[in-house]
């Protein structure tokens, strides 16, 4: 690579290892990002190239110095963040739970994130295992914890149970509850235990099937409506428009795994189709490059989208 003009960055020696990357692997991803040089003499980092790849250069670097910083690990999937905040000029919110700060673990995580703390309404569309149910319950759990909402409602359609609910024994919660298991895990595992039990007691914590939501005003509250791709195209118009003063709303769903006997009335891709470009809506987009899960479930997923664009050919 040609040498250009040098900069040097004095970082402590556990950054300058992260930068580096286990074979000098992090260092490559930047250097392949911005065309710049980066060496580690010791002491800090050296960057050599134009001005204007330093600078970006410089700001991917400084994002991997602060994760450090808060004694968090260093993936290869972070320095891709890194780099694409750096590119973009955005910088994924965080939000805080009691395990500490969840990190965004790809670029498109990333975007999401900063999606849901500017936008009023944001879609997130992707195969499961990408982190768009658990990163806008994080989110919403934030909120909640600093005050910045006095309700946190999740709802999803019970497609299973269709309107067959009232024959499945036990009180309402109990007929509810094995629908909403995926919830209830993701509160868990942010909250805890204890204190999603102490919100849940206070009303504070809301989850229910997408039918409840109906003749609703939702003010100060965070929306998460999970498993999207379920919902008809009146339930979607029905829940999406039950936000109120100080509301926020985060849709999740895959749309190709639709299991409406009538899949083409699914209404997230209907919704997403219309309202996409409008003012305080957010579209986010996840592939199997997203998935972290088991990285079997990466290649599941990239095997069934190519046999579905195969049968559509």
């Amino acid at each position: 690579m040609r040498r250009g003009p040098s900069e040097f960055l004095p970082l402590a020696d556990e950054a300058v290892r992260a930068v580096a990357g286990p074979g000098g692997r992090h260092a490559a991803l930047i250097e392949d990002a911005f065309h710049v040089l980066v060496e580690t003499p010791g002491g800090g980092v050296a960057l050599n190239g134009d001005a204007e790849a330093r600078r970006g250069a410089k700001r991917a670097i400084e994002t991997l110095a602060g994760r450090v910083a808060s004694r968090l690990e260093i993936t290869p999937a972070d320095v891709r963040v890194a780099i694409d905040e750096a590119r973009t000029g955005g910088s994924a919110a965080a939000p805080t739970t009691r395990r500490g700060v969840v990190a965004a673990k790809t670029a498109a995580q990333a975007r999401y994130l900063d999606a849901l703390t500017s936008h009023d309404l944001v879609f997130g569309m992707g195969p499961a295992g990408t982190g768009k149910t658990f990163l806008a319950v994080a989110h919403g759990a934030n909120l909640l914890r600093t005050g910045a909402i006095e309700r946190l409602v999740v709802t999803r359609p019970a497609v299973e149970a269709g309107e067959r609910l009232g024959f499945l024994p036990g009180d309402l919660t109990e007929k509810v509850d094995p629908y909403m298991a995926p919830v209830w895990e993701a509160l868990s595992t942010i909250l805890g235990a204890e204190a999603l039990r102490k919100r849940r007691e206070r009303a504070e914590i809301e989850v229910a099937p997408i039918a409840f939501m109906r003749g609703r005003t939702l003010s100060h509250a965070f929306v998460i409506v999970d498993e999207a791709q379920n919902t008809t195209r009146l339930q979607m118009k029905m829940v999406l428009t039950r936000l109120g003063e100080g509301s926020s709303m985060a849709v999740t769903g895959d749309p190709s795994q639709v299991d409406l006997i009538n899949s083409h009335d699914s209404g997230l891709a209907h919704a997403v189709s219309i309202l996409e470009g409008v003012e305080g809506v957010a579209v986010s987009r996840f592939t199997g490059a997203d998935v972290v899960r088991h990285p079997l479930v990466g290649r599941i997923v990239e095997a069934y989208d190519a046999d579905t664009a195969r049968r559509q050919r």
